[in-house]
């Protein structure tokens, strides 16, 4: 098995679109055998630029990704793009709807769509997406775009997973005040507006730009940049360039100012920590008919409470929580 998971590695590491698609299906699983090449995988990947891509639904999140894409190639770029959908309700897996919308992606080379269920996980990222990118990353993807499945109160986690994170706002679904209320303006590096062939979608690229400079988000302040606000419509191709353009234009910015790093070491605590909650959630699953069992009954009776039950839990597993 383990020179099987080598020869992988190894294969994943020459761009091979069967080795990557494997690989991916073993990270999504999240099985055991996995981790060691993932493990090695990862110290061969930081040379992608990703990109989140995020939105409420109904905003054309998947129709501007697909055009994003063939401009990129259009500059001899290889691009992974990883659509998070919804769960199906019945199988618990992806409906799949982001490749039917990516159809004219289909028979290039250089370009690698994987759709992956999110299986009730919040934050907008399936459970395998940040896995999923070191191995695009390890394969010689040079960009790398996140979708996810639509942003809301508890779906910035593709801040903390991006380098630059693109908020696509339409037009007429009241997205100003779901953008205040959400926090989208304080996490979007790029606001695009989809379906610029809209009467309403000047009104909505200028209450952007008004909002950004009353300072209701004061991100592109500290960073001492100004945060565009761009115009697309993906069925004429329009706006797609210049989106382009603002995306290489911030990755220049972060690496000019230093930033870069900061964000991927964000990026590499909140995987640790993420990590680590996992591991901890499988370690009290394995105590669930043991030392779970008998404080979830003294929860019950009201002798304990929460705090003194997850201290207690903690300590089973040889872990001392400070005061």
């Amino acid at each position: 098995m383990r020179v099987a998971s080598l020869d992988l590695v190894e294969a994943v590491s020459a761009g091979e679109t069967r080795a990557i698609a494997r690989m991916l299906s073993r990270a999504e699983s999240g099985t055991v055998e996995a981790r060691a090449a993932l493990d090695l995988l990862y110290q061969r990947t930081g040379r992608a630029h990703v990109v989140g891509i995020t939105g409420v639904p109904g905003s054309g999140k998947s129709t501007l990704v697909a055009k994003l894409a063939v401009q990129l190639r259009s500059s001899g770029r290889k691009v992974g793009i990883i659509a998070i959908d919804p769960s199906s309700p019945f199988s618990g897996g992806s409906i799949l709807g982001d490749r039917i919308r990516m159809g004219e992606l289909a028979g290039d080379r250089g370009v690698f769509v994987r759709s992956m269920a999110t299986r009730g996980a919040l934050g907008g990222l399936a459970r395998g997406t940040l896995e999923a990118v070191d191995i695009l990353d390890a394969g010689g993807y040079e960009v790398i775009v996140i979708e996810t499945v639509g942003v809301g109160q508890d779906e910035v986690d593709i801040v903390r997973a991006a380098h630059t994170t693109v908020v696509v706002s339409a037009p007429g679904l009241g997205d100003d005040i779901q953008a205040i209320k959400a926090g989208v303006l304080e996490i979007a590096d790029i606001h695009a507006v989809s379906k610029g062939d809209k009467p309403e979608a000047d009104k909505a690229v200028s209450d952007l730009k008004n909002m950004l400079g009353l300072g209701v988000a004061l991100k592109g302040k500290i960073e001492g940049r100004l945060v565009p606000v761009i115009k697309t419509c993906s069925p004429k191709n329009e706006g797609v360039a210049e989106l382009v353009g603002a995306v290489d234009a911030h990755r220049k910015y972060l690496s000019t100012s230093g930033e870069f790093e900061q964000r991927r070491q964000a990026i590499r605590e909140r995987r640790m920590l993420k990590a680590a909650e996992v591991l901890l959630h499988d370690e009290f699953e394995r105590h669930r008919e043991g030392r779970m069992a008998k404080l979830l009954a003294e929860l019950g009776t009201g002798h304990i409470s929460p705090q003194t039950a997850a201290r207690r839990l903690l300590a089973h597993i040889g872990m001392e929580v400070s005061e």
